[in-house]
């Protein structure tokens, strides 16, 4: 009877062993899944906030800071360094002899003798080539220099060479926007620029 007894509590205290081994192990297993969880957690945010901090960037602001350094074709066989101008307007836009683009053009056309009494020289730029540009500016007479940026450097030093989406489709292009010089600094900007009435706003603000 003591023997069947003793084996009994033997018996009693492995069970009791096992459950506790067993007790742990989940608890091992259950924090290692909630740190994975965690991690994952904290992986998912660290993307997200990269997400959030490109799209910040884009169209990075320039307002007061130095204009970019860089020659670069103008029509007439010319090169021109932005960073030299002291007072200019220099816009940006996506593409010759598209509507939109005529018509900004044949805005700061209609308007250029009032930019030029108050000294101020205009300068469009695109990623078309020289050869483009002097056929655009003669063809609507445009009385200012195009510049020529074919490899989008120009467009990437004032941050509006970005990404766009048309009928659902993603692609690469100049965000249409002017910036005003002064004194070789960046004065003002304007982004994602409509076309009706921005060169009336553009004017009025060299009086500001």
């Amino acid at each position: 009877m003591a023997k069947k007894k003793a084996v009994k509590k033997k018996t009693t205290k492995k069970k009791a062993s096992k459950k506790k081994a067993s007790k742990k192990t989940t608890q091992k297993t259950t924090k290692k899944t909630s740190k994975k969880k965690v991690t994952k957690k904290a992986a998912g945010k660290k993307k997200t906030s990269k997400k959030v901090s490109a799209k910040k960037s884009s169209g990075a602001q320039m307002e007061g800071k130095k204009v970019p350094s860089g020659k670069y074709p103008v029509t007439g066989g010319s090169s021109l360094n932005l960073a030299d101008l002291k007072k200019a307007v220099v816009y940006f836009y996506p593409k010759d002899n598209t509507s939109g683009c005529t018509l900004e053009g044949q805005d700061f056309t209609a308007q250029y003798k009032k930019f030029k009494s108050k000294g101020y020289e205009i300068y469009g730029v695109s990623p078309d080539s020289l050869k483009s540009h002097d056929k655009f500016k003669d063809k609507y007479k445009f009385p200012f220099e195009l510049i020529s940026d074919e490899d989008k450097k120009l467009c990437e030093k004032f941050g509006v060479w970005v990404e766009k989406s048309m009928y659902g489709r993603k692609y690469m292009g100049v965000e249409r926007s002017t910036f005003l010089i002064k004194g070789g600094k960046i004065a003002k900007e304007w982004r994602k620029v409509r076309v009706k009435g921005h060169v009336a706003d553009v004017l009025e603000s060299l009086d500001s």
